[in-house]
């Protein structure tokens, strides 16, 4: 009985907090198709260390903490083929859905995000935390770094990200 409530608490809490995995697919796979395998590899992660999950911060910043880390071990490895394949009960990721929404986003939104594409692992996902509106305290808290580095990043960001907007802009 614990662990059919455990499971339908996981699947509700994921399921809220679902957009956090498009972002970070969208931000570490270039390639549209590797998005669902990184995705299912994160929903996995997530499953066998939700027992672990002690409450102590969100769990959207538990979920990011995670999920920042297994798309970074995805990408640096450049594994195309999920090893474990868990069943996940009636629990259906929406990517495509992600997918559509970004293109129908405007030109600035999609131009915006092929520019954070671009910037390094780190910067991407601090920035993605940063649009997302998490505080530079929870931003230190899911990276592992100070909360001064934060502000100083995002701030880098902002400017490198501004520039390079302005320079396309000027160009068309």
């Amino acid at each position: 009985m614990a662990i059919i409530v455990s499971q339908e608490r996981f699947l509700s809490l994921v399921e809220e907090n679902k957009k956090i995995l498009y972002k970070v697919a969208n931000a570490y796979c270039k390639d549209p198709n590797d998005r669902p395998d990184l995705v299912q590899e994160i929903v996995i992660e997530l499953w066998l260390s939700f027992d672990r999950f002690d409450n102590r911060c969100q769990f959207s910043t538990w979920m990011y903490r995670i999920a920042i880390n297994v798309a970074i071990s995805f990408y640096r490895s450049q594994r195309r083929k999920v090893q474990n394949i868990v069943p996940i009960k009636d629990f259906i990721l929406e990517i495509a859905v992600a997918d559509e929404m970004l293109e129908q986003e405007g030109d600035d939104i999609r131009l915006l995000y092929k520019l954070i594409n671009q910037l390094d692992e780190l910067n991407r996902i601090l920035i993605i935390l940063y649009l997302d509106g998490y505080s530079q305290n929870e931003i230190a808290e899911i990276l592992g770094i100070s909360s001064s580095n934060v502000s100083t990043k995002v701030n880098r960001i902002k400017q490198k990200l501004q520039q390079e907007f302005e320079s396309i802009s000027i160009s068309k």
